[in-house]
């Protein structure tokens, strides 16, 4: 039956109100519902990102102290591209050590320890001890002195109590005969995830092998950005997403990413395991040796950097020398790497033991965005010395010198990269033969310096204390005994100014390295973790 209009008025009239009324009431429920949702709300804990004075912190267990060493200088056999080069022995009379001092807690008590073969043997075991009954509570050290090795090794301690153990060693390898004739020095170093090495070089007669070790159980992924004197149109091929396997090392030829650079630095980085990263660089001038050295990381790119323990020859035969053929690389130079997209305005002062001298070039130069610039430190008075440079943008930097005079004879090179500041307690090893060097150099201000001495027998003793001015350097000499006992290395803090420092060592002839003083043990760490949703 049809409605009349009057009818469907009616209807449309009553179904609005209808519509009004529910929707009055949901309002209603909502409200309340909300209120309650509210109250109930508020019994609720706020998530961690919102409660005033930010994060808690977990703390992070502590781990073992590795240290991981360089093993003998090889020879590359063929002319292999990249990655898995084949080695031969150096020479006849190659042989090649591995120092070490573990640092007990400040009672005496010392961790487990033990330096071994790379995924393989022990070469020597330090077993935990703890303080003699009846004896004074004091620091005292484990100690492996000058022990012969045929490869990579890995210096490991347990943790000491909630800290990690402070531990510290010293790769060296040297040879009077054969093609890599000559002395190469590295502190070994700790695995990281992101490492800078600089002062490779691959013209020709120069072969750069970078040699990466993971020590722990996990795959390391690493990627590697290269920088040079001459400018990259892209980055070189299979360069990226390299794979290291754990308790494994991977060995790569520079020259084959980076071919015709005299300066070359490499940013590594890894996802996964870290790694430790070393270059083993050699010069051979024809059939004559011109030296072996191991690069070890330098400081990450800041805007100041130091480089101390630079030795350098007399100015007009060492100007002489790099002027023939070949020879180029022979001055003493400090490398400038600016990783950054900005060009680089950099201040240079050198510094000796009686304070600073003058740069013929001025001291101020600029250096190109994504590249490495060279600093020559020709006309210098022969003596040691330390750099500090500052600059508008971060940088990194290394310094390389050149011992021997002669064209026709042999020749060395040492390269240092820039130093992190020296704090308290770092455990240098200096190992046994040849003149060894400790250099300090402190930029500014006044820096007080007390060196341990460590003997072979484990003994610490009475400290040597130096007062450094800012913008000198100081040396300390490494006698060959303290207290009729072989010193093995020291331990070293600095207070007041900045200082920085650096090992070097010359053996017989013409040899000569240098190492870095890397940072002191850390303690107990945490991480701030927020939790949200």
């Amino acid at each position: 039956m049809t409605k009349s209009a009057s009818e469907k008025h009616v209807t449309g009239t009553r179904r609005r109100r209808t519509r009004i009324l529910l929707a009055a009431l949901a309002g209603t429920i909502l409200t309340g519902v909300g209120a309650g949702l509210t109250v109930a709300a508020s019994g609720v804990p706020a998530p961690a990102s919102l409660v005033p004075g930010g994060p808690p912190s977990v703390n992070v267990p502590t781990s073992d102290a590795i240290r991981v060493c360089s093993g003998p200088a090889r020879l590359l056999e063929g002319t292999p591209v990249q990655g898995d080069p084949q080695f031969s022995p150096a020479s006849k009379t190659a042989r090649t050590s591995v120092s070490g001092i573990v640092l007990s807690d400040t009672q005496g008590t010392l961790p487990d320890a033990a330096l071994a073969r790379e995924g393989g043997s022990t070469l020597r075991a330090l077993p935990a001890q703890a303080v003699p009954s009846g004896t004074v509570a004091q620091p005292r050290t484990a100690v492996v002195q000058g022990q012969a090795t045929d490869a990579r090794s890995v210096l490991t301690a347990k943790p000491s109590g909630s800290v990690e153990s402070s531990i510290g060693a010293l790769a060296r390898f040297e040879a009077s005969d054969g093609d890599l004739q000559g002395l190469a020095t590295a502190t070994c170093s700790a695995p990281s995830n992101d490492q800078w090495l600089s002062g490779a070089e691959t013209t020709v007669g120069r072969t750069s092998i970078l040699m990466l070790t993971n020590t722990s159980v996990t795959p390391a992924t690493v990627d590697l950005e290269f920088f040079g004197d001459k400018p990259l149109t892209q980055a070189p091929p299979s360069s990226r997403g390299l794979t290291v396997k754990p308790g494994s090392s991977a060995s790569y030829v520079l020259n084959g990413y980076m071919p015709g650079q005299s300066n070359v630095s490499v940013h590594v980085r890894s996802t996964g395991g870290p790694v430790a990263a070393a270059i083993q660089q050699s010069t051979l001038r024809g059939l004559t040796p011109g030296g072996v050295e191991l690069i070890t990381p330098a400081a990450a790119p800041a805007v100041r950097q130091t480089v101390t323990g630079l030795e350098l020859q007399d100015p007009a035969r060492s100007q002489a020398l790099a002027s023939k053929d070949g020879f180029a690389d022979s001055r003493p130079a400090v490398q400038v790497t600016v990783p950054g997209a900005a060009d680089a305005v950099v201040q240079l002062r050198v510094y000796g033991r009686n304070g600073a001298v003058q740069l013929p070039s001025g001291g101020v130069v600029t250096a190109k965005a994504g590249r490495v610039t060279e600093v020559p430190l020709e006309g210098l008075p022969a003596g040691t010395y330390s750099v500090s440079a500052t600059a508008d943008v971060s940088f990194t930097a290394s310094a390389r010198m050149a011992r021997g005079l002669s064209a026709s004879g042999s020749m060395d090179f040492a390269i240092v990269g820039a130093s992190q500041r020296i704090g308290d307690n770092h455990v240098v090893s200096v190992g046994p033969g040849g003149a060894r060097q400790i250099v300090f150099g402190v930029p500014d201000g006044r820096a007080q310096i007390r060196a341990v001495p460590v003997t072979a027998d484990g003994r610490m003793h009475t400290p040597v204390a130096l007062d450094v001015a800012g913008g000198t350097s100081a040396v300390l000499d490494v006698p060959d005994e303290v207290e009729g006992a072989a010193l093995t290395g020291y331990v070293v803090s600095a207070s007041g100014g900045a200082a920085y420092g650096s090992l070097l060592v010359m053996g017989e002839g013409n040899a000569i390295s240098a190492a870095s003083i890397v940072p002191a043990a850390t303690g107990a760490r945490s991480l701030p973790v927020t939790i949200a949703y």
